[in-house]
């Protein structure tokens, strides 16, 4: 077998967000586009002109369109850049969680994820990849960076010429002189999970008639939901719905929150709704949980299993501190008061944890778009949060909204809402956001929609362990009625902008809590269109995506 050094160019672009680089799947398909960014992550990893000498990464993917042909594709050219071994989930399928725990578990140096997470999938939607570094999370801004910097460089890219490899079955084969390891892509999960939670007690609960519904979306966490909720944990056949993962996610948005699984969220609020259900998303990082007649918000989530999480096994002696995104509400900061424990608010993405958790300052992270996890693993880990529930309910016997209820009463309640303007002209958010910016200084003291703006600033992080920053990560604005406003351009979407608004107003009155959200949240949603003028600026009458 040789090696096919491929002359290239540049192509402009390939710059990684948040999660890695992701573009509409038909660019990703292009001549050379998936070449010319593989190539750029092993330059920026390996040695001198990309040498991977002895280096063994981990690779895999949600399954999503165009998942099996990048998977030969990049093994190909990890052979011809030298690479030792390559662990590859079967049939490619490797969760994002479940790649970061392979990472840990097996101490490769890093790996290669194919995913857009939400995003939609088929031919017609989007398609991602990633490289983690070998504590198993994203890779830090230092690391990708290198990347896009090599992007613009890149003169050439090496490909192994070969057939294809079979990746159906689990073993062992060589390419070139890189061995290709094809592994159960559950199997060290689930032992992860094992060590964690308390299966005898939750296989207890499922005996005793507790039912639920997951909605795996046709992504990737069907078979991990399968094989543990059903096979291991007892939960009746059947309760993992959308089991299969399919490329183009059976032509759904798998996109866990109540507009795009609504079927799962009308089941919830019906008569015939079972006790709990959850559902995850593309690459299986995500959740949404919901009670019988209650929609759990991500953020009431990630406060409510701050405040249970001794209730499990991995877990019992406490937690070091807890770690939010700073769109999401401040209901966790209360709990980890009362506590006594650290709590840390920090960029979105999930790489701002990554140092957190190495150093052990924190214990649980969440955020508000869905993503929640814990030092097992450097990535959002949907199914563990599930898990974490079904634990939490095992040992206290109560309903979902009971459980609500109680911390509500205990710790106050922040109404929270999210309202996405998705697909809006770029350069007009843009210019939206920096008239915010240009108009920081004089907010304060101002009246909108009722509220009198407190203050307002760009949000900025600097990294409590490695000291690095990171600037204009979204601007706050604060009322004096115990409400904020946060607007940000998500980085996530492949056309056009989104605008995200993250709406907030904390209550303690035991009369109040109780309430819609949308109708508690009147004024600030009022304010923050009067401030932002979203309908003259974006054309926007309403959002598109309320959760």
């Amino acid at each position: 077998m040789s090696v096919n050094v491929v002359a290239t160019t540049p192509i402009e672009g390939q710059k990684p967000g948040t999660s890695g680089l992701r573009k509409q799947t038909r660019v990703f398909m292009e001549p050379g586009y998936l070449e010319n960014f593989v190539q750029s992550i092993f330059d920026a990893v390996g040695g001198p002109g990309g040498d991977l000498a002895g280096k063994t990464l981990t690779l895999g993917g949600d399954g999503r369109y165009f998942n099996d042909r990048a998977i030969q594709t990049i093994l190909k050219m990890a052979a011809a850049n030298g690479a030792a071994r390559v662990l590859v989930g079967q049939n490619g399928i490797l969760s994002t969680p479940a790649a970061s725990a392979v990472i840990r578990a097996r101490k490769t140096d890093g790996g290669l994820i194919l995913s857009a997470s939400h995003n939609p999938g088929g031919e017609d939607g989007d398609f991602g990849l990633k490289y983690n570094i070998p504590a198993g999370g994203p890779a830090p801004e230092s690391v990708t960076e290198a990347i896009h910097k090599r992007t613009q460089e890149i003169a050439e890219y090496r490909v192994l010429e070969a057939g294809d490899v079979d990746i159906a079955t689990c073993g062992e084969s060589a390419l070139g002189d890189m061995a290709v390891e094809v592994i159960d892509p559950v199997a060290i999960y689930a032992e992860l999970m094992r060590g964690l939670f308390d299966f005898a007690a939750i296989r207890a609960l499922f005996a005793s008639g507790f039912t639920l519904r997951f909605d795996a979306m046709h992504a990737v966490t069907g078979p991990y939901a399968t094989t543990i909720l059903e096979g291991e944990l007892g939960a009746p056949e059947g309760s993992v719905m959308n089991a299969t993962p399919l490329p183009d996610f059976g032509g759904g948005h798998p996109d866990p929150n109540p507009v795009y699984a609504k079927e799962l969220v009308d089941l919830m609020m019906s008569p015939d709704a079972p006790d709990f259900a959850a559902a995850s998303d593309g690459d299986g990082d995500r959740n949404m949980i919901l009670g019988r007649g209650v929609y759990v918000t991500p953020s009431d989530s990630l406060a409510v299993l701050t405040a249970n999480a001794q209730l499990a096994p991995g877990y019992k002696d406490g937690l070091a501190g807890v770690a939010r995104s700073m769109p999401t509400s401040r209901a966790a900061d209360r709990v980890a008061d009362k506590l006594g424990i650290k709590a840390f608010e920090t960029p979105t993405g999930w790489k701002f944890f990554g140092t957190l958790l190495d150093a052990g300052l924190v214990t649980l992270c969440g955020e508000e778009s869905a993503g929640t996890g814990s030092n097992h693993v450097r990535e959002k880990d949907g199914l563990w949060a599930v898990l974490l529930w079904l634990n939490i309910l095992a040992e206290r016997r109560q309903p979902v909204a009971e459980i609500l209820q109680a911390h509500w009463r205990d710790y106050g309640r922040d109404y929270y809402t999210r309202h996405d303007y998705e697909g809006v002209d770029k350069a007009a958010a843009e210019a939206l956001m920096d008239d915010l910016r240009a108009r920081l200084d004089s907010l304060p003291g101002e009246s909108f929609a009722g509220l009198t703006v407190s203050a307002a600033d760009d949000f900025a992080y600097q990294d409590p362990v490695d000291g690095s920053t990171a600037r204009q990560q979204g601007i706050r604005v604060f009322f004096a009625e115990n409400a904020r406003a946060v607007f940000r351009l998500s980085g996530t979407g492949t056309v056009g902008a989104t605008l995200r608004v993250y709406l907030e107003r904390f209550v303690d009155d035991p009369a109040l809590l109780a309430g819609d959200p949308q109708e508690m949240l009147a004024e600030v949603i009022g304010a923050a269109g009067e401030i932002a003028q979203i309908a003259a600026r974006l054309g926007r009458d309403a959002p598109d995506v309320r959760t």
